[in-house]
């Protein structure tokens, strides 16, 4: 590996390939990057459709990193898409192939992520405007008295099922 490489800590080469070592070596540790980073697509679309949002959450940094390494490596492997497909027909075709099947579930995940979203700030939104409601004012009455204190609101009930 470069020091470039190193630095960014990705688990293949950015320069050109020049053989077809380098072409497969490649090709595997962008498959195997797609791989780890598709079962955590899968693991945190699981937990959150389960309504363990922290337990999701708690998979970001790993999530970021990897998604880092698969957007590098996409972009290399089109920059040097002739020697892929030249040096390692068989890894290039591979790696086509993988990301075709994760496109499906990437759609799946986000559109779980939004529905959490929409059901996230659906229930925000109820919990102010019903509190807000119960908020009297806080001048003083047309006898001059200053008013009551208003409760509190009572709590509310979370489906934390999606």
């Amino acid at each position: 590996m470069t020091v470039q490489n190193q630095a960014l800590d990705l688990p293949f080469s950015l320069e050109r390939p020049q053989n077809p070592a380098e072409a497969n070596s490649f090709c595997e540790a962008l498959g195997d990057t797609m791989e780890h980073l598709l079962e955590l697509i899968e693991t945190e679309t699981g937990l959150v459709r389960a309504g363990k949002l922290k337990d999701a959450g708690t998979l970001q940094p790993e999530k970021a990193r990897l998604i880092h390494a698969y957007t590098r490596g996409m972009l290399c492997a089109k920059q040097h898409a002739v020697a892929l497909g030249n040096l390692s027909p068989a890894g290039s075709h591979n790696l086509r192939r993988r990301h075709a099947e994760f496109q499906p579930v990437l759609r799946i995940n986000l559109a779980v992520l939004s529905a959490a979203r929409d059901v996230t700030n659906t229930i925000v939104t109820t919990v102010a405007k019903a509190v807000g409601a119960q908020q009297s004012t806080t001048t003083y009455g047309p006898t001059g008295q200053a008013p009551s204190i208003s409760k509190s609101a009572n709590g509310i009930a979370i489906n934390q099922s999606l």
